[in-house]
């Protein structure tokens, strides 16, 4: 059941993309010679980029005389070949090509990578070269050009991005592309990409009325609609009834907390470039906090527990505000204030396996009542060089989350080595509608703020004891699920979750008096309903429905009023003739509780 995923970076894949992408370089060197300044190309998740500094913007016409530049040049086969050089010699190299001078500084200075991310040791400088092209890169390449399929390449689109992602510094333009084994695949993946324009959580959010931002309000800031606010506070009090049930007590947190609790927990120290500037109060600093934790902790420690109380178990639907630069906001996926609906367990080691087993259960139980039933599992594993606490430490929790994905019959992988510094993790990943995967829920052990609070419980023996601590978000930020949950059912939410469940379609005036009596049954029923009482036809009103992806919609006119019925037409264009009001309120009753 477990088994060890080949890194991306390691693949074949990667290796066609990442040389894919010099030979997209070169194309757009040659169509602009002595002029292209070149940054980085990177293979990333399904394709590959690069970034230039051009003389002119990119048109389509540029990028499919690229496209076709590239075929020909794969079919020269050229070698990629590598060399190590010096500082000096790669500066030479590259003395014409400023953004590549940067990257060589930092590569001799150490700390940084080609690409300028952070690393730990000092590289070496190396170039890969094919045909006319040289550039600064680590590789790994294919070893001949011939080894990329010329149809399975596809060039997508331009999109402007910082140097950097600095926006103070030069605005590049980016070619994003993609490439795969074979033509099959590629189709594969521009037919996933052309569905996951219509499903566009940005569009579908804009036109179903659901939410949006404002740049008077402030970039990454969500505003919610009374639709959408309607689908959060359904799911927010669907997840409240199950955590209830299943033994969590609900918290409550300030939005900012003193300087000194974040250094406390450590949060200053590591994760001080992602909080807000500090706030002054009376002369002390308080931040906006970037989680939930802390407080979370101190409510454990405000008084001193016995063994008895374990295991505890706190929630809360705490928003929390974390600095994320401007170029890199999306949509509902990425935002610089979102609500987690985070949990802190406290447990005796003698309770661990269950916990897990509990919290496992509860997650999978929660995604899939939100119609994820395609879930991978991964378990993180203790980093060597980098974690809290004494190896064996590690090894009974690591154990306990193993086992427990065992139990639960989930297929899982194991990531060795990733697991944050401070304990051992499952992510949980979704497959939605179109296949994509998504990261929605982790369990999380923590060594590290249980001695950093000093928590503390009274064992059996009187003496005190250290309690083993478990984050656990669940859907994660309530603003991301949301745009999953867009984007997977393409706006069409299934009826329990549709902010307007039916939508009552008088042919006539005379009609509205028995359309408001049914709005009133149905409404009683705790059915969400609207009347359409415009004096637009028919038709256009069905229309207007479906655009607006309601699940039911329902006409009444003479022969419906005398039977106290509707003709029942679903948005998915099936029609089911006349339903007595009464068997329609059954339907969708059952419906909504069945999830449907």
């Amino acid at each position: 059941m477990a088994g060890k995923e080949v890194p991306y970076v390691e693949s074949d894949l990667y290796r066609i993309r990442h040389s894919t992408a010099h030979i997209m370089a070169q194309a757009v060197m040659e169509m602009f010679p002595g002029t292209a300044k070149v940054a980085i190309g990177p293979p990333i998740e399904d394709g590959f980029y690069y970034d230039f500094d051009l003389p002119r913007p990119l048109t389509p016409e540029d990028l499919e005389k690229i496209e076709n530049r590239m075929r020909e040049i794969i079919s020269g086969g050229f070698e990629f070949e590598k060399k190590v050089l010096s500082a000096e010699q790669a500066k030479e190299l590259f003395k014409d090509q400023p953004y590549k001078i940067e990257l060589i500084e930092g590569l001799e200075q150490g700390g940084v990578d080609e690409y300028g991310d952070p690393i730990d040791e000092k590289p070496e400088i190396s170039i890969y070269e094919h045909d006319t092209f040289v550039d600064l890169c680590r590789g790994p390449h294919v070893e001949n050009t011939r080894k990329i399929n010329p149809k399975a390449v596809k060039l997508l689109n331009v999109a402007g991005a910082y140097w950097r992602g600095d926006e103070k510094r030069p605005m590049l333009q980016r070619i994003y592309g993609t490439a795969w084994p074979n033509p099959k695949e590629l189709k594969q993946y521009m037919w996933k990409m052309e569905e996951a324009k219509k499903r566009d959580h940005r569009v579908l959010g804009k036109q179903l009325d659901l939410f949006s931002y404002d740049d008077d309000v402030g970039a990454g800031l969500i505003l919610w609609h009374p639709k959408g606010g309607r689908i959060r506070m359904i799911m927010e009090n669907y997840c409240r009834e199950q955590h209830d049930k299943g033994g969590y007590e609900f918290v409550y947190s300030p939005h900012i907390g003193k300087a000194r609790l974040w250094e406390i927990s450590g949060h200053l120290g590591f994760y001080k470039e992602n909080m807000y500037s500090p706030l002054d109060i009376e002369g002390q600093e308080y931040y906006l906090k970037p989680m939930n934790c802390p407080f979370h902790l101190s409510i454990y420690k405000s008084q001193r527990r016995s063994y008895r109380e374990l295991p505890i178990r706190y929630a809360e639907w705490g928003t929390v505000y974390r600095y994320e630069r401007s170029g890199v906001l999306h949509g509902l996926m990425r935002v610089r204030g979102f609500t987690q609906d985070d949990a802190h367990i406290f447990c005796r080691p003698d309770q661990m396996p269950e916990e897990i087993d509990k919290v496992l259960a509860f997650s999978l139980d929660m995604l899939r009542a939100f119609g994820f039933e395609e879930i991978h599992a991964y378990l993180a594993t203790r980093n060597p060089e980098k974690y809290a606490g004494k190896p064996e430490d590690w090894e009974a929790p690591t154990e306990g989350l193993r086992d427990a994905l065992e139990r639960a019959g989930v297929p899982y992988k194991v990531e060795e080595g990733d697991a944050a510094f401070y304990g051992p993790k499952i992510d949980l990943k979704v497959s939605d509608a179109i296949g994509r995967i998504w990261q929605l829920s982790t369990i999380q052990f923590d060594f590290n703020l249980s001695e950093r609070f000093n928590l503390t419980y009274i064992g059996e023996d009187g003496e005190e004891h250290r309690p083993y601590m478990i984050h656990r978000a669940l859907l994660g930020s309530m603003e991301r699920f949301f745009g999953v949950l867009i984007e997977h059912y393409g706006g069409a939410f299934p009826l329990w979750l549709a902010p307007v469940q039916a939508k009552i379609i008088p042919i006539a005036d005379r009609h509205l008096e028995f359309a408001d009596k049914l709005y009133a049954q149905l409404k009683e029923a705790g059915i969400r309903v609207e009347v359409d009482d415009r004096s637009d036809r028919m038709n256009a009103k069905i229309r207007d429905a479906q655009m607006q992806k309601i699940p039911y919609m329902l006409v009444v006119g003479d022969r419906e009023q005398e039977a106290n019925a509707a003709a029942v037409r679903l948005r998915s264009g099936e029609d089911l003739g006349a339903v007595a009001v009464e068997d329609l309120i059954k339907r969708m009753k059952q419906e909504i509780v069945e999830h449907k």
